[in-house]
């Protein structure tokens, strides 16, 4: 499912060793990864020395991975770096786009010019982003969000196409139901019940994969992160449809970059990497 990777470089040592941790997975192993770094257009005499310069990053950062990746791979390209990743997004047809991220929340995003926040605002392909500030672990825990929406079955489905053939895992099914006590404590046999995750445990039995149900009340973007902090997880991923019609896509919504929505709300509290599993719907 995830095969052709887009890494937008930006520095950022966290979100390098988060691409290294997913290129060890078998299911990835294979995969086209495209490197990019980014660099302010320059004058002709610069030019060359920074190119130069950034070519010598990328080739820190191959070496780093322990990958193979040719020159058609590794990108260095001039221009605002926003616009550059999505462009490239494009061009490459990425699957998945990671990106390092500062965790700026609401306003700061816009004023501090956050290319990942544009670049998740304005993209219809799936993001995994690496907050500067929190520690890389290799993947032992792995949270899925659950809900009723397309978009939550997507980021099911995108977990166990990762985690294929990868043993070391575990995955925390987990449901935050607004409509539930937040005091009540479950039982295990009423968790697996529920009719989210009842399906989704099925999916995962079929491959011999572990897992654990977590299931509870209370506000769904708050109370995921909280119990990924609790379940002290490498992983969390969740559905984040594209909302916005074709004729829209080139017009930030400001209230989704303001930071209102649940996917923003995870991305910028969330204490682990979050993968943004987004799945364009056909016109």
């Amino acid at each position: 499912m995830i095969n052709k990777i887009l890494y937008a470089d930006s520095g950022a040592e966290n979100a390098q060793d988060m691409l290294k941790i997913l290129l060890e997975l078998p299911a990835t192993k294979n995969a086209q990864v495209s490197i990019l770094k980014v660099i302010s257009p320059k004058t002709t005499q610069e030019e060359s020395a920074a190119q130069e310069e950034a070519q010598a990053k990328i080739g820190e950062l191959v070496a780093k991975l322990g990958t193979n990746c040719d020159e058609a791979s590794c990108k260095v390209e001039e221009g605002e770096p926003k616009t550059t990743v999505l462009k490239v997004a494009q061009e490459v047809d990425a699957d998945l786009i990671i990106m390092g991220s500062r965790g700026l929340g609401k306003l700061q995003s816009i004023l501090s010019n956050s290319v990942s926040q544009y670049v998740f605002q304005l993209t219809d392909r799936s993001m995994l982003l690496v907050k500067d500030d929190i520690y890389i672990k290799k993947l032992k825990r792995v949270m899925v969000a659950l809900d009723k929406s397309p978009a939550a079955n997507y980021a099911l489905e995108i977990t166990l196409s990762l985690l294929q053939g990868y043993q070391d895992a575990e995955i925390f099914l987990t449901r935050v139901n607004p409509d539930l006590d937040p005091n009540v404590n479950l039982s295990q046999a009423d968790m697996e019940s529920n009719p989210i995750l009842a399906p989704a445990i099925a999916k995962v039995k079929r491959m011999g994969l572990q897992y654990r149900c977590l299931v509870t009340g209370g506000r769904p973007a708050q109370k995921i992160c909280s119990l990924a902090e609790a379940r002290n997880i490498d992983l969390l991923v969740l559905g984040s449809p594209e909302r916005r019609p074709s004729i829209a896509k080139s017009l930030p919504d400001i209230e989704r970059l303001l930071g209102s929505s649940l996917s923003d709300y995870i991305r910028i509290k969330a204490p682990c990497p979050v993968l943004l599993a987004r799945q364009e719907v056909a016109a």
